[in-house]
């Protein structure tokens, strides 16, 4: 049987003071830190906590999964909700609020500009709605179409002065030159005629040609 050796004890108590202090501070750190295990309860990591390697990779792949179910969801809400296309030519200013971006004022101002129109040859033409910004346009420019059926057309050969001038793209002295050419002439056989014959300018005749009608 052995005898228990008080030699490392003595070994220990002949170190020197600072000797003895610094081992005993270690001593304590260590039963310290091996008593947190117990003491302070175990809880999971964060994203933030993990390497940067593992955090990005585990962000990609939440970001790609995020990705294609929001993609598939606005698929097939958009199938779902699709709305038919309003025409502008037949509808009255009502359904013109209910588009994006058009309040009473300028659902007002359209219903007015498509009357002095005779109706709309193109969506386009609602840029020219005064106070209808591009930004308003573009919100509503692939929810409407014009049924260019609904035009209703101006006998140019017959029309009097009250008439032309009602068009919005005719200018007073373009009105006045128009029946003075009908006066010496007899009549208009097309836009050629009126080009020629410098009674509109050149840029004006697509604007025009959907609202003018050259037979008797």
């Amino acid at each position: 049987m052995k005898h228990f050796s008080l030699e490392p004890l003595k070994e220990w108590f002949g170190f020197t003071r600072r000797e003895r202090r610094s081992s005993f501070v270690m001593l304590i750190l260590i039963v310290s830190i091996a008593g947190l295990r117990f003491i302070i309860p175990v809880r999971k990591m964060t994203i933030e906590e993990l390497p940067v390697e593992v955090r990005d990779s585990v962000n990609e792949y939440v970001s790609r999964v995020s990705f294609y179910s929001a993609g598939s969801s606005y698929r097939r809400s958009s199938v779902n909700r699709q709305k038919p296309l309003l025409d502008i030519n037949n509808c009255d200013s009502a359904a013109l609020e209910a588009l994006p971006g058009l309040g009473p004022v300028l659902s007002a101002r359209i219903v007015k500009f498509r009357n002095l129109l005779g109706g709309f040859a193109s969506a386009d033409q609602l840029k020219e709605v005064y106070g209808l910004s591009e930004e308003t346009f573009n919100l509503v420019r692939g929810r409407i179409f014009a049924d260019t059926s609904a035009i209703r057309k101006i006998k140019i050969n017959i029309a009097d002065y009250k008439q032309l001038i009602r068009l919005p793209y005719f200018e007073k002295y373009e009105v006045t030159a128009i029946l003075k050419y009908l006066e010496l002439n007899g009549r208009i056989s097309g836009m050629s005629d009126l080009v020629d014959n410098k009674l509109i300018a050149p840029e004006k005749e697509s604007k025009l040609r959907p609202y003018l009608e050259f037979g008797e």
